[in-house]
């Protein structure tokens, strides 16, 4: 299956198809998401640039919200207020009628054009809403549901932007989000801490001998929040290995960009571990050198093995797996998609072995 390619254009277009006009992805709103994508998060930057062009766009847009969203939490001082005036942005983006701000405009354009169900949008707001009320997780579950919202809401809606509705390959793109949003958390213990905010599983941490709330008010790095940390960074790691199995299950041009995304948010918990799990005294970075080789394996390990693809849907996931099964699938161009997949093989092939050239 290809990917769908959205209308970008500078100006209004007439459409020959007698199907209902949907918003176009103008030029100059993209561009204002890109800069945000590029400003923000060179991590998720860095994964972006090996998506195809078809999918690259439309997943610039989604992150500028989620962007967004999650700035008004945090820089407003995660005022009930402004979620509440995200939600009505919300409902004027799925009415059509987007405010006249680049992100809305391109976001009411994205969601027409790919199905995107309103609940996983809803869904994403209901985390942030969580970290507004300052909720903590008493077990790995209550953070995974934590984590769904958050992240997972956004591996679902770029498998729909992929194309890809299928509930297995849906399962796994969740997977991933949710293994991204706790590599975060592992890395930034220290930073949450000196907010007065903890992610950690209080459950574990008194496991390992320690009081959630001494700890919080003097945050300081042990042995055993060193073990808290590395039980969070396994559990990721089985999230990971499962998502590697959806990748086999997406267009062969979006491979390479999703390897990425995964393999980088990895590698950032593997730097956690390299510091033995310091995550207070420093901020795991991924060097830039490591970054490149990882880029490069992205690119060439595009068929991982299926053997987990049918593992069993995470309990935290399945909202957003029943928020995707209630919107049908946008009607497409079956033409197009053959001639789109066509020209993304041929483009992939050729990449391949330039750098095959180069490896010899």
């Amino acid at each position: 299956m290809a990917a769908n390619s959205p209308v970008i254009s500078s100006r209004p277009t007439r459409r020959a198809s007698p199907m209902p006009e949907l918003p176009e992805l103008l030029d100059a709103d993209l561009a204002v998401c890109r800069a945000s994508l590029a400003h923000h998060s060179k991590t998720f930057h860095a994964a972006s640039l090996l998506l195809p062009p078809a999918v690259r766009a439309p997943a610039t847009v989604l992150y500028g919200f989620c962007r967004l969203a999650d700035d008004t939490v945090d820089v407003e001082g995660g005022r009930r207020l402004a979620l509440t005036q995200l939600r009505r942005r919300l409902d004027r983006v799925f009415e059509g009628r987007p405010q006249p701000v680049a992100a809305d405009r391109a976001l009411a354009a994205v969601v027409a054009q790919y199905a995107i169900p309103r609940a996983l949008l809803d869904l994403l707001l209901e985390g942030l809403a969580w970290d507004v009320d300052g909720r903590r997780y008493e077990t790995l579950d209550d953070l995974q549901a934590y984590a769904a919202r958050v992240a997972g809401s956004v591996g679902a809606m770029m498998s729909l932007l992929m194309g890809v509705r299928d509930p297995a390959a849906l399962a796994r793109a969740c997977d991933l989000g949710v293994a991204m949003q706790l590599s975060n958390i592992a890395r930034d213990v220290g930073e949450d801490a000196r907010m007065g905010r903890l992610y950690l599983p209080l459950q574990w941490l008194r496991d390992a001998g320690l009081s959630p709330e001494s700890w919080l008010a003097e945050p300081r790095h042990s042995a055993p929040l060193a073990a808290v940390v590395q039980r969070l960074l396994d559990a990721a790691e089985q999230l990971y290995a499962r998502a590697a199995a959806g990748v086999a299950s997406l267009p062969l041009a979006c491979r390479p960009g999703i390897n990425a995304a995964r393999l980088l948010y990895a590698e950032v918990g593997h730097e956690v571990e390299r510091a033995r799990c310091d995550a207070i005294s420093r901020r795991a970075v991924v060097p830039g050198y490591r970054k490149a080789g990882l880029l490069l394996a992205a690119a060439v390990s595009l068929r991982p093995s299926q053997r987990q693809l049918r593992a069993p849907v995470l309990p935290a996931c399945e909202p957003l797996l029943a928020a995707v099964a209630g919107v049908p699938a946008p009607a497409r161009a079956a033409g197009a998609e053959v001639v789109i997949d066509l020209f993304t093989r041929l483009a992939l092939e050729d990449r391949q072995a330039a750098w095959g050239r180069r490896a010899a």
